[in-house]
């Protein structure tokens, strides 16, 4: 059986995985707040400190129900928060563990911060946790974060059709995806020749 993620703190050559607290919120709100691009996929926009605070609690509170589990991303150049992503459907039991609720500042789009990020997440949960699985879901529209997923080496599983409904009350479908233990290594190889090729 897989172990529950605990208060690691994992560092990459551009990024600090640490856990998250409220003491992140300025960050996260000067470099995401009242930005629709970065939330709209994910939950109602925050417009101020206080909306990305508001987030940051409910993230705290899920910690603490033992529902999920949240990083804050740490840019080492800057030393300043510049995104979060948490482990969701925390299964131990069963070995399955889900990397979701990611967001980024605009800025490190398409940069070595989510490649290196995801990285640190995959080898604590396969090779410190324990997990078989490890899978990722987004919207149906969400084209940008499909093909992030898919640049990771994750497997495309197919798509739950109207899977939810999204926070503006319109029908949302989440395509699946995963990464399996025996697919990890590869999949560490390739995510470490990106990085090592800038």
């Amino acid at each position: 059986m897989a172990e529950f993620p605990g208060a690691v703190v994992l560092t990459g050559q551009r990024v600090r995985v640490e856990p998250l607290t409220l003491s992140h919120v300025p960050d996260l709100a000067a470099v995401t707040a009242g930005d629709d691009q970065v939330w709209q996929w994910i939950t109602a926009p925050p417009a101020d400190e206080a909306g990305v605070r508001a987030i940051v609690e409910t993230a705290l509170a899920e910690r603490d129900a033992r529902t999920r589990w949240p990083f804050a991303i740490i840019d080492l150049e800057s030393g300043r928060a510049v995104g979060s992503s948490s482990f969701l459907d925390i299964e131990p039991a069963d070995d399955r563990i889900e990397i979701g609720w990611t967001f980024y500042a605009r800025s490190v789009w398409r940069s070595a911060v989510n490649t290196e990020t995801k990285l640190l997440l995959l080898g604590y949960a396969f090779d410190t946790l324990g997990y078989e699985r490890v899978m990722f879901k987004t919207h149906h529209r969400n084209e940008r974060s499909q093909a992030a997923i898919s640049r990771l080496g994750a497997v495309y599983e197919g798509t739950f059709r109207h899977h939810r409904v999204h926070w503006d009350g319109t029908r949302r479908s989440s395509v699946f995806y995963s990464v399996l233990s025996a697919e990890w290594p590869a999949v560490r190889d390739r995510l470490s020749d990106r990085l090592a090729a800038g």
